[in-house]
């Protein structure tokens, strides 16, 4: 049953390509009456679940509650479409409106005594009702999830927490809204010619385009993004202008002011803290480990503690590299954290005669975008095909129908470019989550912040976004080749610590000569990149690898470090400061995200606690290229590409990752896959 309402948040998904969101109508104003209603409709579905006077069953509890709540669902997704791709005034107002309520709406399901009494009841018989293995996973899945929550709490704890939920929220949302701010209301403003020195073409005819779009003359503009800052910081030579550019960068969130993100750190982590212990754990890193593939914070650390050491020592020996580059250049200053990127990209040069300069006229985002599908074709049957009568959100997206054997997969969405109201980075999102129940067929998005060309020119990207587009398709890829029968254990619905695996695995596809080869193109020429460009390439796939391993490690231990304390009152600042000083961490490194602008673990609970999964998930990925690397057909083998879709790919939640995993690779995962890829073998 759906809603009737005429608002076109709530509109049906229709079309020729088994349905599509319905963003032609929308606009800010609709989202609050439209959620208002979605949530009263999916409250009337769960109540009629819980008041079910028939015993309760898989079939009148479990597989109903799979049903309902449609409604609810699309409008939920409208909204973060629209909050994380065109979140302007009105949409940052409407958010901070909305946030509280859904989080109060999503607590009074989870906390719903009656409901929650029938879901135990299936799962206790689960394995004596005649339940299939995916239906008996579902009866744990669902029964885990409620628990987790605060299903079982008394009435007065289940209040609390209700609370604390509605007052994280709030927190959440302004803590996004601030870095937006910061993104879209500081930039670096370059005034001269002088200022441009070391910048290539296309970063100074970005950077004009996008002063021109700020109606600033004779000027240029580079925008506080990471896709901005980071070439800057790689090509200026203007030493004075990096330092600025990566303060801007790091700053945001921590200037004070009416967007100074500290308080709103101390007050998520005193509320976290009160919430794992309403919960019965010591700490909300407890919390969080339990549900996932390391079970336990100790685990998670000490992962983190054994690869810190040796990227640390190969670290030092790079800085030790990029200083010596400085002086043979004139320079008698100290290497500092802005000075970094610029003379590495020098020794990288030197060291293995590669140049970005060199590769990027080879790395066009369209054609790249081609070799994602081709790659996506060879491994696993699909075929993409351009879509000119489907709704966008803005006229950026472009939609792409997937298929295969000729049958409908789904569809894949890709949104490009940078804008304002557009959250910074690259993700993936889930429109709608596969579920054979229904017969909903999955839709997925990758989103970017490419800088547009001037017109009539290629967009040209860094070989490290190139990574990055691969990492997020892969994401993409997961969520298209689901196979579940239930939405709850379908697509991306696995476990933190291993959702990163078919992402970081698909990057490994992007340097293969059989892709280069096709795709890598010359943007003047045609000609394919050179089979010698391609051996530098790989030849230097493990440069840098100390320095991006530490930028990232010393997130996740800070990430799990605050979140295992039991301090109410800790000082983000003074935290950030002294836990830096223990580890060790050298000062020409800056954290790759500092806590004032930590989104993924401030601005909700998505990896909170939970940043070490990069790395986590890269053991089982490297162990994983490994197989491939090894196979009689590489990583284009057709049985192991195979036994990737089936047991990896497809099977979402449906299978306990660790089960998953072995299936796949015969065995569990180990680390040494990891050290060799890092090069970090005779660095331990």
């Amino acid at each position: 049953m759906a809603a009737t309402s005429a608002n076109p948040v709530l509109a049906q998904w229709t079309g020729p390509h088994g349905g599509a969101p319905a963003f032609a109508d929308v606009t800010p104003a609709d989202f609050p009456p439209a959620l208002d209603e979605a949530m009263a409709h999916h409250r009337a579905e769960v109540r009629a679940i819980a008041d079910n006077p028939e015993p309760a069953t898989f079939a009148n509890t479990l597989e109903a509650l799979e049903r309902a709540g449609q409604d609810f669902d699309r409008a939920a997704t409208l909204l973060g479409i629209y909050t994380s791709t065109l979140n302007d005034s009105a949409m940052q107002q409407v958010q901070r409106e909305v946030a509280p309520k859904l989080a109060a709406f999503g607590d009074e399901i989870v906390h719903d005594p009656v409901l929650f009494a029938r879901i135990q009841a299936v799962f206790e018989t689960r394995e004596t009702s005649g339940l299939t293995t995916e239906q008996q996973r579902l009866a744990f899945v669902v029964h885990d999830s409620f628990a987790r929550q605060g299903a079982a709490l008394t009435p007065a704890s289940k209040e609390r927490l209700a609370q604390i939920n509605q007052d994280l929220a709030h927190l959440y949302t302004a803590f996004s809204q601030n870095i937006l701010g910061d993104e879209e209301g500081e930039a670096l403003v370059l005034t001269s010619t002088d200022d441009l020195a070391g910048l290539p073409a296309d970063m100074v005819e970005a950077a004009a385009t996008a002063a021109a779009a700020k109606g600033l003359e004779d000027q240029w503009v580079v925008a506080n993004t990471r896709s901005s800052m980071e070439p800057f910081l790689t090509f200026s030579a203007r030493r004075d202008l990096r330092e600025k550019a990566l303060k801007l960068w790091s700053n945001r969130g921590d200037v004070p002011g009416p967007r100074d993100n500290n308080p709103n750190i101390a007050a998520i982590l005193k509320l976290r803290v009160e919430k794992a212990r309403l919960l019965g754990y010591p700490t909300f890193a407890h919390w969080i480990a339990d549900g996932q593939m390391a079970k336990t914070p100790d685990a998670a650390m000490t992962l983190l503690e054994t690869v810190w050491t040796p990227a640390v020592k190969r670290a030092r020996e790079e800085i030790a590299d990029v200083q010596a580059m400085a002086v043979s250049e004139g320079s008698n200053e100290p290497i500092e954290a802005w000075d970094f990127r610029y003379y590495a990209e020098k020794v990288r040069k030197a060291k293995y005669d590669l140049d970005d300069e060199e590769v990027k006229p080879y790395l066009q985002l369209h054609k790249l975008r081609e070799g994602m599908f081709w790659a996506a074709g060879e491994l696993f049957g699909l075929t993409f095909a351009r879509l000119n009568d489907t709704p966008v959100y803005h006229p950026d997206v472009e939609v792409f129908e997937v298929t295969r054997d000729g049958a409908r997969v789904g569809l894949w969405y890709f949104d490009l470019y940078a804008r304002p109201g557009k959250g910074s980075g690259a993700w993936m999102s889930e429109y709608r989550t596969q579920q054979g129940l229904t017969g909903l067929t999955p839709i997925v998005s990758n989103n970017a912040n490419f800088i547009p060309a001037a017109p009539g020119q290629p967009v040209l990207i860094s070989w490290t976004d190139a990574v990055t587009l691969f990492h997020e398709f892969g994401h993409g890829l997961h969520g298209l080749n689901s196979r579940a029968t239930y939405r709850s254990l379908a697509g991306t619905s696995v476990v933190r610590d291993f959702v990163e695996l078919p992402s970081q695995l698909n990057e490994r596809w992007l340097p293969t000569p059989q892709l280069l080869s096709r795709f890598a193109v010359h943007y003047r020429t045609g000609e394919p990149m050179p089979d010698a460009l391609t051996r530098k390439i790989l030849n230097a796939r493990t440069f840098r690898q100390g320095f991006d391993t530490v930028e990232y490690l010393s997130c996740a231990l800070l990430d799990l470090e605050a979140h295992l304390s039991a301090d109410e009152a800790l000082d983000p600042r003074l935290f950030e400061k002294q836990a830096l000083a223990r580890l060790g961490m050298p000062r020409e490194i800056m954290m790759r995200h500092r806590l004032p602008h930590f989104s993924h673990i401030f601005s909700g609970e998505g990896y909170a606690a939970g940043y070490y999964n990069y790395i986590w998930a890269d053991v089982l990925t490297a162990d994983a290229a490994e197989a491939f690397a090894q196979a009689p057909g590489g990583f284009y083998d057709k049985d192991l590409a195979k036994r990737l879709l089936d047991d990896i790919l497809s099977v979402g939640n449906t299978v306990e990752a660790g089960e998953a995993f072995r299936r796949f690779r015969g065995r569990d995962p180990q680390i040494e896959p990891l050290m060799r890829n890092r090069g970090f073998v005779d660095a331990e």
